[in-house]
């Protein structure tokens, strides 16, 4: 199917659905319950950023910007930009073993409830089998339909399959290579590079501050009808439950495409019956058309509606980079607890290796990550926010990029989630003494009776209640510095 027929596919889906290509008519559709119950998932960042391994996964924008230490990087070590391009690291991206039951497996184990690997970064190569494009992973590199064998081998685990596209920010991504002799300029490559449009706005120096602003240089139209079938590809091919952009679809050119493309995915996900949504930044959608995401960060009180925050467990990039440094698996779990009890959602990120492995790093994370869901998922799976979201000092700084460091909890902050009956507190950081809730003293909480407390993964604990706290005594001291869990059966 050609571009054009893709088009006239569009429109008779549209045409003949329920969803219209227009706010009024995709407001209202409803969160998926699989979401709001999973509350984990893992992101996947690899490609052929990850060769190089320095710098970040946009070493392909970096390298051909002059005033960025990624640009003599890679001159010192690989040659002139004009010679060794960015397209010459598809060949040593061979992926050799990767295994996608392999991943998945580690990824049941985390406890995740869904995988989203990253189908087109921003370097404009597909790790997908594609008509629109000949630079993908199943015709160069690794050879092999990456998407599509993570999609088969997530059905097997049982696992919700998703993808991230970032395409649209292809557009300008490679443009810095427009301002000297380098291999951007190559019509040979134009279909790989281009169109790498360069403007005085869209200059590095610039670049964040004109992005942020909806209302400055936009796409072209060939541009968002190209972006537009793209992405139709990948929904019909993988049908994918959550569909991520990145964040430049906020600008104005992209609203009547985004519109159109939201009623083409909603309209084929009632034809799968399947429960779908969009993963967004900024104000690309309204709140209530598709899933707001905060880019390493969180929220700082409950959302009236579901949210997701994605992050990464390596600090410094979020494809492989051989210095990277990584959280822990204290700070990720912290993190976890504190999104949920906020009405949120935590998609993990993983950067694996150009051979396919994932670091060990990362798999240790993962690893605890899910013995310690083993022991308290029940207070976070299918569970929804309370009345407050916790006690305590210690929040969530607002915004995006706010979650590098970790966060000063102590033996007096808690968080709180809510299922069938029970309340659940998590202890955020245990110091082995009984604990005290001022929140749940008698003078505060009037509204409910505590019939008992039962610590996950321990048995029930003996507790006294006044008017100044919740007072739960320990059964033998507790060594782990990781939240403990208490469920508050409610009377």
């Amino acid at each position: 199917m050609n571009k054009s027929e893709y088009i006239t596919t569009i429109d008779k889906v549209i045409e003949k659905g329920r969803y219209k290509a227009d706010w009024k008519s995709l407001s209202n559709h409803k969160t998926p319950d699989w979401l709001t119950e999973g509350k984990l998932g893992i992101f996947i960042h690899w490609g052929i950023y990850s060769v190089p391994a320095y710098g970040s996964e946009w070493y392909s924008r970096s390298m051909y910007d002059k005033g960025v230490r990624e640009f003599e990087h890679h001159r010192k070590t690989y040659g002139e930009h004009k010679d060794f391009g960015y397209k010459d690291f598809i060949p040593m991206f061979k992926a050799e073993k990767f295994n996608a039951d392999q991943w998945t497996e580690l990824f049941r184990k985390s406890g995740a409830k869904y995988v989203m690997p990253v189908a087109e970064h921003h370097d404009g190569f597909a790790m997908y089998e594609t008509e629109f494009n000949r630079w993908n992973a199943k015709e160069m590199g690794p050879c092999t339909d990456v998407v599509g064998e993570l999609k088969k081998s997530c059905e097997k685990k049982g696992l919700v399959f998703c993808a991230s596209t970032h395409r649209a920010e292809h557009y300008f991504f490679m443009n810095m290579g427009r301002t000297f002799d380098s291999d951007v300029n190559d019509e040979a490559y134009a279909d790989f590079y281009g169109p790498a449009v360069y403007c005085p706005e869209l200059d590095s120096r610039v670049l964040g501050t004109t992005t942020e602003d909806p209302y400055t240089v936009g796409a072209t139209e060939e541009w968002l009808t190209d972006w537009l079938v793209r992405t139709c590809e990948i929904i019909d091919k993988y049908q994918p439950q959550i569909l991520y952009f990145d964040w430049w679809i906020h600008n104005h050119s992209f609203k009547p495409y985004l519109k159109k493309l939201a009623a083409y995915y909603y309209n084929r996900a009632e034809e799968w019956g399947k429960e779908v949504t969009i993963n967004y930044k900024h104000e690309a959608f309204p709140p209530t058309v598709a899933t707001f995401d905060v880019e390493r960060g969180a929220l700082t009180d409950i959302s009236p509606v579901p949210w997701q925050t994605d992050t990464a467990i390596g600090k410094g990039s979020w494809g492989y980079r051989a210095d990277n440094e990584y959280k822990t698996s204290r700070q990720i779990i912290c993190d976890l607890v504190d999104i949920v009890s906020k009405n949120g959602c935590l998609l993990l990120n993983i950067g694996p290796k150009p051979d396919g492995t994932i670091t060990d790093e990362e798999t240790q994370v993962l690893l605890d990550l899910g013995r310690w869901l083993d022991t308290n998922g029940e207070g976070i799976y299918g569970t929804t926010f309370w009345k407050t979201f916790g006690e305590g000092e210690v929040n969530a700084e607002a915004g995006f990029f706010k979650d590098g460091d970790e966060k000063a909890f102590t033996e007096k902050d808690f968080r709180f989630t809510y299922k069938n009956g029970y309340l659940y507190a998590f202890q955020m950081r245990p110091d082995g003494n009984d604990v005290k809730i001022k929140t749940l003293a008698k003078r505060i909480t009037r509204d409910f009776f505590i019939e008992g407390v039962e610590i996950l993964g321990m048995g029930n604990a003996g507790f006294e209640r006044n008017n100044n706290e919740l007072l739960i005594h320990l059964p033998d001291k507790i060594s782990s510095d990781l939240p403990l869990c208490f469920k508050i059966e409610i009377g």
